[in-house]
């Protein structure tokens, strides 16, 4: 099992930066699992966002085509985190952000074994 917490949500305006993060605990250690970022807007389905992706030997990024070169998405194993940094946020960015796990990626569809809370973020115009 594996527990993940999300943090570092708030109100900021358009064109600035928020730094989120998402603390995983448990009986394993989640240095081999995959990890990303997910959000949900009001009345929409929930989407991704970024994850870095283990492949055996290392981490690759990925990134939904609405935030590169926006966000940026990195972890700290020593400290079993994960974060993404947002810069030039828009209004359009606002949501609750879900962080997700899973040992097998399933890819850019919310279908991760573990999830987050949620955090939620506003961005104002």
């Amino acid at each position: 099992q594996v527990q993940l917490v999300e943090s570092g949500g708030g109100l900021v305006q358009a064109g600035g930066s928020l730094r989120l993060s998402c603390a995983a605990s448990g009986r394993t250690s989640t240095y081999s699992y995959s990890m990303g970022w997910f959000r949900q807007a009001l009345g929409k389905e929930r989407e991704f966002v970024a994850a870095l992706v283990w492949n055996g030997i290392t981490y690759s990024e990925d990134y939904a085509d609405s935030v590169k070169g926006r966000f940026t998405i990195s972890r700290d194993n020593a400290k079993n985190t994960v974060y993404l940094q947002m810069n030039s946020l828009k209004p359009e960015d606002t949501a609750v952000y879900y962080c997700a796990a899973d040992r097998r990626w399933p890819g850019r569809k919310p279908e991760h074994d573990y999830w987050g809370q949620g955090t939620q973020v506003t961005v104002s115009s």
